[in-house]
């Protein structure tokens, strides 16, 4: 009697087994994390929208085919070659600069960008000058034919005629390509046209994005192979794609540009071989992307001398000063509502300034349309451009010019007082070397060609700037 009633009891946890592996998951977007069932938001990170029907049967697939990675021999880490010297500089000043001094062997970068950025431009160009360099490489292109590709590369500076070039969606294909011509780096055109043929699915789905990307990831680090992921953008400026292909990489930039601007900027957001949050600044020509000679005069090119409302912020992004002109327009509201509209800037952080400014400088903003803007496309992410955003605020809404050889660096706090900001040095030495005469910091600092004005509170800064 127990016999039988174990063994229908194994029975039904076989075939409860076998159901539940023709089931559908539910994957998170934003984390990775699954689940047996939809929900409004993730139970793991908490977001919410962001679960995406999979079917269960091609995950268990997956997790048979990521795990182990192949043992290495134990080494003392005093031992192993330092990184600096092996790595491979792309020749482009710009994009080496952004790494850290060019691609490191064993990892995996993931360039994303809209379409039609210059991603493929930027990654053919340096496929030409590591080859160039005697570095062998490997271009691989899911979305172009050759035929395509030799278009773009013939009117590249150098010409990337000698690049090895493979048309090619399945995974496999690539890593037997990759096994045979055992290239130094791979360039991965893109992430989202891969398809494992193991794996269920249609290429760019979750399930094939991360294992493509997992099987890439133990060819870098197993072969010492340099791979390069083009990822596409979703609508809110995202990688398409898991969340967790950005946990996965080791490097991440973001090739942006402003429309109709001749120029691009490459961010890095994340880098573990160098420092995050660099730029490169790249000129967009018929011959390829070329490096901006001088970062600041790109975002101040046909800045308007005259006229209310703009300032100059000294920025730091990643190690490089900056300078950037911050732009607002201030106009009486014809709606109930006033509008609050940031482009480049965090609305949030604009909000908080104008109730700063109307408690601590008596400047009234309830009744106007607020615009602000970062010129040239740029983004100001660090509290130190909250000066220059204040002063092109007060200069808009008094109507008020500010001088054009004025340049700002500051935190404002809740006080109206102004805080200190890192590298300020550096800021004004680049003000100084681009022309300006004042500049408007917390502290006193002692710059050669620069006459500095201490400003320790928002009431001062109105005081003296538009007396």
């Amino acid at each position: 009697m127990h016999e039988h009633a174990f063994a229908a009891r194994a029975s039904s946890l076989i075939a409860g087994r076998d159901v539940a592996r023709t089931r559908t998951l539910f994957f998170c977007t934003d984390c990775g994390n699954e689940t047996p069932r939809w929900a409004g938001q993730c139970p793991a990170c908490g977001q919410w929208n962001t679960l995406v029907e999979q079917p269960a049967a091609a995950t268990g697939r997956m997790a048979d085919r990521s795990d182990g990675v192949r043992t290495s021999a134990v080494v003392r880490l005093g031992d192993v070659p330092d990184a600096a010297t092996t790595r491979h500089p792309t020749g482009i000043g710009e994009l080496d600069f952004v790494l850290g001094g060019g691609l490191v062997p064993g990892s995996l970068v993931l360039v994303g960008g809209e379409p039609g950025i210059g991603k493929s431009t930027l990654l053919l160009q340096a496929a030409a000058r590591l080859e160039a360099d005697g570095v062998s490489t490997l271009y691989v292109s899911g979305e172009e034919s050759a035929r395509q590709v030799r278009l773009r590369a013939d009117r590249l500076t150098p010409p990337a005629g000698d690049v090895s070039f493979l048309a090619a969606t399945d995974l496999d294909v690539v890593l037997d390509a990759a096994a045979t011509a055992a290239p130094a780096v791979i360039f991965i055109d893109s992430v989202q046209t891969m398809h494992a043929p193991a794996i269920e699915g249609s290429a760019g789905n979750l399930t094939q994005v991360r294992e493509c990307a997992a099987r890439l990831q133990r060819l870098a680090k197993e072969r010492d192979v340099t791979v390069v992921l083009v990822g596409h953008l979703t609508k809110d400026g995202s990688v398409a794609g898991p969340r967790t292909l950005e946990h996965v990489v080791d490097t991440v930039l973001y090739f942006e540009g402003a429309p109709g601007a001749d120029h691009r900027v490459l961010r890095a957001t994340k880098n573990r071989f160098g420092s995050a949050d660099e730029i490169g600044v790249f000129h967009m020509t018929a011959g390829g992307l070329l490096p901006a000679a001088d970062a600041s005069a790109v975002f101040l090119a046909g800045r308007s001398e005259a006229g209310s409302g703009a300032a100059v912020a000294a920025a730091i992004e990643g190690t490089r000063p900056l300078l950037v002109e911050v732009q607002a327009l201030c106009t009486r509201t014809a709606w109930g509502a006033p509008q609050r509209v940031a482009n480049g800037f965090d609305r949030q952080r604009l909000a908080l300034l104008l109730a700063v400014i109307e408690k601590r400088a008596g400047v009234p903003f309830g009744q106007l349309d607020v615009f602000l803007n970062v010129a040239g496309g740029a983004r100001l992410a660090e509290p130190a451009a909250d000066l220059a955003v204040v002063a092109a605020l007060l200069s808009s809404a008094l109507d008020r010019p500010v001088p054009s050889t004025a340049v700002f660096a500051g935190e404002i706090g809740l006080g109206g007082e102004v805080r200190p900001v890192r590298q300020i040095e550096r800021r004004l030495g680049e003000a100084a070397r681009l022309g300006f005469e004042t500049a408007w910091v917390p502290a006193a600092v002692q710059v050669n060609g620069l006459r500095v004005q201490p400003v320790r509170a928002l009431e001062t800064l109105t005081a003296q700037l538009f007396a």
